[in-house]
This record gives C-alpha cells, sequence and structure tokens, in this order.
C-alpha cells in the first residue's frame, strides 16, 4: 500500500513529507513555550534590555524559518516536475530573504522605539528630534530596509533590478511632469521636517488662519483654528507664506489705555501709575521688568495712562490679564480714581 504511486511519488515519500512539515510545527510550538516560559524570564533578569529585544523580535522569523525550511526539505524529496521544482525554488529564495528583511526592520523598530524615542520625546535630551520626527525617521529607515531586502529577493530569482529601475525612470518622468504640484508639496514638507519652523501642538498664524498644528504630513499641513474648524494647508504654501509661531513667543505682550476724568490731579495720576507700577507684585505671572507705564495723552474726555506689561511663558494669557484688570478695577476704585467716558460739557453764555 505505501508503495502505491500518486502523482508521481509513493505514498510513502508523501507521508514522510509531510511528517518532515508537521514536525516542524511542532518543533515551532515547543520553541514558542520555550521562549515565553524559560528565555524572556532569564532575559528579564538581566538589567539590559538588549536582549528581551533581541529574542522577542527573533522569534517570529525563527518560527517562519523553520516552516520554510521544512517545505523545502519536504517538497526536494517529492519529484513534483522541473516547473513546479523551479517555482518552489524561486519563491524560497525570496521568501528567505523577505524573513531575513523582516526580521532586520522588526529589529531596527523595536531598538528606535526602546532607546530613541523616550529621547525624542523629552526635548531636553534631543533638541532637534520630536515625536513627530521620530515617526518619519522610523519610516525611512524601514523603507530603506525593506527596499534593500526587495531588491536582493529580485536579484535571487534572476530578475535584472537595474533594467527594471530604468524602465520605471521613463515613466517616473512622465509623472513628475504631470504631478508638480504633488511634488511641490513634498518637498515643502521635507522642507518643514528640516527647518522646523513650528511643531505639532504649536499655534501658528499663516495668511489669514490662526490656530494649532494638529498634523505635519508630506504633503500638507492640517490647522485647527480658533473656531474649532479643521484647515488643510498645502506644504509648499506654508514654505512660501510668513508663518508667525505664536507659541514660541518668549512673553506675552499686553498693552491697555486707561482713561481718567479731567478732574484728576497730579497727585492722583501719580497714585495711579503708582499702582500700576506695582502690578507685578500684586498679580502673579507679570514679568516685572521691561513695564511700560506712561501719561500719554490729553484726549477729549479723557487723561490717558498707556500701561504695557508682559505675561510670563508658562501662565495663561486669557485668565492672566483678566486678574490684572480685577485688580486695576478694584485698586483705582479704593483710590478714588474715576475712569473716563465719552461726555460732552456744553457752557451757554448769558448776554446782559
Amino acid at each position: 500500500m505505501l508503495e502505491q504511486t500518486f502523482y508521481r511519488n509513493s505514498l510513502h515519500d508523501w507521508l514522510i513529507s509531510i511528517l518532515i512539515i508537521v514536525g516542524a510545527m511542532l518543533l515551532n510550538k515547543c520553541i514558542d513555550l520555550l521562549n515565553k516560559h524559560v528565555i524572556q524570564k532569564l532575559t528579564a533578569k538581566t538589567k539590559n534590555r538588549l536582549d528581551d529585544i533581541l529574542f522577542k523580535m527573533l522569534e517570529a522569523p525563527v518560527l517562519l524559518g523553520i516552516a520554510l525550511a521544512a517545505i523545502w526539505f519536504a517538497s526536494r524529496r517529492l519529484d513534483l516536475g522541473t516547473q513546479v521544482e523551479n517555482v518552489i525554488l524561486k519563491a524560497y529564495k525570496v521568501l528567505t530573504v523577505i524573513n531575513i528583511t523582516w526580521f532586520v526592520a522588526r529589529l531596527v523598530n523595536a531598538l528606535l522605539e526602546e532607546y530613541l524615542a523616550p529621547k525624542a520625546a523629552d526635548k531636553n535630551k534631543l533638541k532637534y528630534l520630536d515625536n513627530h520626527l521620530m515617526s518619519i525617521l522610523r519610516r525611512t529607515v524601514l523603507a530603506v530596509i525593506w527596499s534593500l531586502g526587495i531588491v536582493m529577493a529580485l536579484n535571487n530569482v534572476g530578475i535584472n533590478v537595474g533594467t527594471l529601475i530604468a524602465g520605471l525612470s521613463i515613466g517616473g518622468l512622465a509623472f513628475a511632469l504631470a504631478a508638480q504640484d504633488t511634488i511641490k508639496n513634498i518637498y515643502g514638507g521635507f522642507t518643514i521636517f528640516t527647518d522646523r519652523p513650528f511643531r505639532i501642538g504649536d499655534r501658528i498664524k499663516v495668511e489669514k488662519f490662526d490656530g494649532f498644528v494638529e498634523e505635519i504630513g508630506i504633503r500638507s499641513t492640517r490647522l485647527r483654528t480658533l473656531e474649532k474648524r479643521m484647515v488643510t494647508i498645502p506644504n509648499f504654501k506654508l514654505v512660501e507664506a510668513l508663518v508667525e509661531n505664536i507659541s514660541e513667543e518668549p512673553m506675552r505682550r499686553v498693552l491697555i489705555k486707561l482713561g481718567l476724568t479731567y478732574n484728576t490731579t497730579p497727585d492722583k495720576m501719580n497714585e495711579a501709575m503708582a499702582i500700576l507700577k506695582d502690578m507685578p507684585n500684586r498679580v502673579e505671572d507679570i514679568e516685572s521688568k521691561d513695564l511700560v507705564v506712561a501719561f500719554t495723552d490729553f484726549t477729549d474726555y479723557s487723561l490717558v495712562i498707556t500701561f504695557v506689561y508682559f505675561i510670563k511663558k508658562p501662565a495663561d494669557v486669557m485668565e492672566t490679564p483678566s486678574r490684572v484688570n480685577t485688580e486695576i478695577l478694584r485698586a483705582f476704585n479704593e483710590a478714588g480714581l474715576q475712569f473716563a467716558f465719552p461726555t460732552q460739557t456744553v457752557y451757554l453764555e448769558k448776554e446782559n
């Protein structure tokens, strides 16, 4: 019975090939259990994280490699015909290179996440690398690794990669001419990544839009305006436009014009200016330097004091002016200083 022939091979040969594949599956299961219950516990006791990452990233490619090797040996024992054997040989070569590339990509990605990503999240450690640029770097490195792996796999099966690239370059030229705006946007995106005029989370002003940067892409940048609307701006327009990064300001400047009534005496005017000069001691988050207080104008109905102060960087730019204005109102009322409002006095001369 075992010597009966099915598709050029005896039943005995078919059973042995099937047992090789089943044995590889059982071996993979044993390796998986050994890694989870023994190796991972041993590597967890070491202070170095490199061994944990290495064994974790190596497990899946090793299991796939064992499966590929089992299928290869099982098929080599059989007479499947020249065409089928050639297909299996080429597939084996391609899958072997892809498996190795997969392991390298997994390992590099894990190393970047373990050692470089925490430093990118901490601005004090890597000044010129943030989370977004970290994502771009990871994608670029993985793309290079996979590109090299695919080129090697194609070379293994006899495909001339140079000829293939030359053929694609002709079509690429025609495509580039038809996609000039897209290329400009991509170039603008790389310019933003390198020059870094703003980051994700920064508040910027560009043309008529004012909002927070939510995403910086290769083709466009998304801005959430103060009205909570999403605006998508092509990158080449951002590169050519005047972009004001509000988040990078060291302090927020605030200017107030305070009008007092014309019956305010010089002493009271000096008292009002003294209150304003003392504002950094009265309200937190006000910078004591560069404070400007001056009696600047005689208007139609008021004596104007110009008050310029600066809000410190961490402070709330909406809450702090509110506290300053409240303190000015309270202090001026206690001092008997009267704010002016538009009035007009009419004098009538009576003839005798």
